[in-house]
């Protein structure tokens, strides 16, 4: 199990030996990397000194700075002829490209906040299924799955609102098993001790896990939490871990 890949297609293509499925929890695409500021779509477009200054401003939480200062990159792609959502899309594919084609047979993914969903279907072989909001049986024990993130400052691209999510918790009912992109509302669980800023968990996703008592509930979202392990109830809540750092995947066995 993988949760924010950010672009480790190296690591993806073997993350699937010797299981009997892989899950991906979402965050296929790097648009900029926190801990390299050379990796992703906004250096490869901006430079390195533009991705250090966002990363700054961001870091800092001054969010309207941050948007002046892409307002101000992008004005220049858009004076030359260029849309800025025509070129992000394109270097998404490119990325898509890669990383589907490293999902093995047997792969059951949702999106992540930064992915774009309505890309997947033109690179999801025969072999990966994509699942959001919905539920799927994988060796015996009923998996369900929820995709996306929550409204925030940052405005990623697949951000929908509290009560969309909820609607999609609803629809997935009572699993063994389930599988989102970012954490239940537990402070600890979505404290990134890094940045030194909470990411923006689920208190409908929270709500579920009391009231349904899955098993596991296994998310990603939060690269480097203050705690990857919490007990809610009768249930695991366990971050996968931030999979574009580490290469290395979740294992789950029963």
């Amino acid at each position: 199990m993988v949760s924010d890949v950010h672009g480790n297609g190296r690591d993806l293509a073997t993350a699937g030996d010797g299981a009997d499925a892989l899950v991906c929890l979402g965050d296929l695409v790097l648009f900029l990397d926190y801990a390299d500021h050379s990796r992703g779509i906004f250096p490869d477009l901006f430079g390195v000194e533009n991705a250090h200054r966002l990363v700054e401003l961001r870091t800092a939480r001054r969010f309207e700075e941050a948007r002046a200062l892409g307002r101000r990159l992008w004005g220049d792609v858009e004076r030359t002829g260029g849309g800025r959502a025509a070129v992000i899309e394109e270097a998404v594919r490119r990325q898509y490209a890669e990383l589907f084609a490293a999902f093995p047979q047997g792969t059951y993914a949702t999106y992540g906040n930064v992915d774009l969903p309505h890309l997947w279907p033109e690179y999801a072989r025969p072999g990966t299924t994509v699942l959001d909001g919905e539920r799927v049986e994988i060796g015996g024990r009923v998996f369900g799955f929820v995709g996306g993130g929550l409204t925030t400052p940052m405005r990623t691209p697949y951000e929908i609102s509290d009560e969309e999510y909820a609607a999609k918790i609803e629809a997935v009912g009572e699993v063994d098993v389930l599988c989102t992109h970012i954490p239940p509302d537990v402070p600890e669980l979505c404290y990134d001790v890094v940045a030194r800023r909470f990411e923006r968990g689920s208190a409908a996703l929270l709500d579920a896990i009391r009231r349904t008592r899955p098993r596991y509930a296994l998310f990603g979202h939060v690269h480097q939490p203050l705690a990857r392990r919490v007990r809610v109830g009768a249930t695991e809540c366990v971050n996968v871990g931030h999979f574009n750092a580490t290469g290395t995947p979740y294992v789950l066995e029963w």
